[in-house]
């Protein structure tokens, strides 16, 4: 029995085990996470008033409830297992850690952000209550959003919220009333690229309209329809929102708007300065400044050096054995179902590999030696009930936050009743 290790329970880890069990049901596919709870972005990156696209979950959930993959959370690549043990054990390992670094604008010094320079990735994880977040930072008035991309409209959106907006989501009581103290005067979203070439869906573009006390203007639109069905589409959804008001929090698209500088002072951003190559710039003053501009490795893995060998990196293959999955391999782009191709394309690859190697007699998890304490599926099913059943009024669940809290709790059935 061949046995494959996917380091990583996001949406490309599942997919992929989803895969290869699809097509050989008689392997044994064993999924790690260095969280004690597996989905990845799916629970700790998709808005949380999105709960339709963290549906996908339940499909997850099929893969080990029925298709046999093993779970096993709060095991550290790196700290808990090497990579040469995982090979060692495996016929296969795939890596599918994500990207969980947020990049930063290239006039920003590493490690010299001034305050008030927030990225969107360490936002989010703060606001849906990632047990590896920093606080919640102060935001002040006004919020510039920089980047074209979904990751900004999700934001915006969720800022722009009432409280009664949040009905049915799951943000914790903390973040609720993170959100509800916070006096937004403006937001803004700017973009270097021109508005045909921004990166929203045009659904969720839309989907701003039912905002319930908001004034959008979306400025820099070009005149005229475009020949290109697919930036026509978009170009109609921001037009069908431009001048939209049912209340007054100020929101603004800018587009063409290149970042030129960013203004500190006593260490604390102040506003940026944005516009074409040549101009003087437009100053927009701000009080946050959050960068929505793509994510990058954290360098715990050494992604750059890892791929950058790879045997055949389009394909996921990195060398006989060892395999990326997702945004670990061709960086942070891709939607969830993008994704999916993805890591199914792969797991074909992998069976066509394995299929065609000599068998061998690997040890498989059993052979690590672990002496970590792990979650497994059980385990994260109690957490799941407890969530579910602590959940405050008007929200699906309340997230445990802390990983003691987790490791405690998914081993106590008693907590269930």
């Amino acid at each position: 029995m061949r046995k494959v290790a996917i380091i990583g329970a996001g949406p490309s880890g599942c997919f992929t085990a989803q895969g290869l069990l699809k097509a050989r049901p008689d392997w044994q596919v064993d999924v790690y996470d260095s969280l004690p709870v597996p989905y990845g972005l799916v629970r700790y990156g998709v808005a949380a008033d999105h709960q339709g696209t963290k549906g996908i979950a339940r499909q997850f959930e099929r893969v080990f409830e029925r298709q046999g993959a093993r779970f096993f959370g709060n095991v550290t690549l790196g700290r808990d297992v090497t990579l040469a043990q995982m090979r060692a054990a495996y016929d296969a390992v795939v890596l599918a850690t994500g990207l969980a670094g947020d990049r930063v604008p290239e006039l920003v010094d590493d490690g010299d952000t001034p305050e008030g320079m927030i990225g969107a990735g360490a936002l989010t994880r703060a606001l849906y209550d990632h047990p590896d977040a920093g606080d919640l930072p102060d935001i002040g008035g006004h919020v510039v959003i920089l980047g074209n991309g979904n990751v900004s409209v999700d934001l915006l959106r969720l800022l722009a919220r009432s409280e009664s907006e949040l009905e049915g989501s799951d943000l914790s009581p903390r973040a609720t009333e993170w959100l509800m103290s916070r006096r937004i005067d403006s937001l803004t979203i700017v973009g270097r690229s021109a508005a045909e070439l921004a990166k929203f869906d045009p659904v969720m573009i839309r989907e701003l309209a039912k905002l319930q006390a908001v004034t959008i203007r979306v400025a820099d639109l070009p005149e005229g329809e475009m020949p290109d069905a697919g930036k026509e589409k978009l170009l109609s959804a921001l037009r069908e929102i431009d001048g939209l008001s049912t209340g007054p929090l100020p929101i603004t698209f800018r587009f063409n708007m290149p970042l030129q500088s960013i203004q500190i002072k006593d260490g604390k951003v102040t506003g940026l300065v944005a516009g074409q190559d040549g101009s003087d710039g437009e100053y927009l003053p701000c009080d946050a400044l959050v960068t929505a501009i793509g994510f990058c490795c954290d360098g715990r893995l050494g992604r750059d050096a890892v791929m950058s060998g790879a045997e055949d990196a389009e394909a996921g293959r990195i060398a006989e054995g060892l395999y990326a999955a997702g945004w670990f391999r061709r960086g942070p782009r891709g939607t969830i179902p993008e994704n999916r191709a993805d890591s199914l394309a792969l797991a074909a690859r992998i069976v066509d590999d394995l299929e065609a190697a000599p068998e061998t007699s690997r040890a498989g998890h059993e052979g690590l030696g672990l002496t970590c304490e792990t979650v497994d599926h059980a385990g994260w099913q109690r957490l799941d009930a407890i969530e579910k059943a602590q959940a405050m009024t008007g929200r699906c669940r309340t997230k445990i936050q802390t990983r003691p809290d987790m490791l405690r709790l998914a081993q106590k059935i008693e907590e269930l009743k």
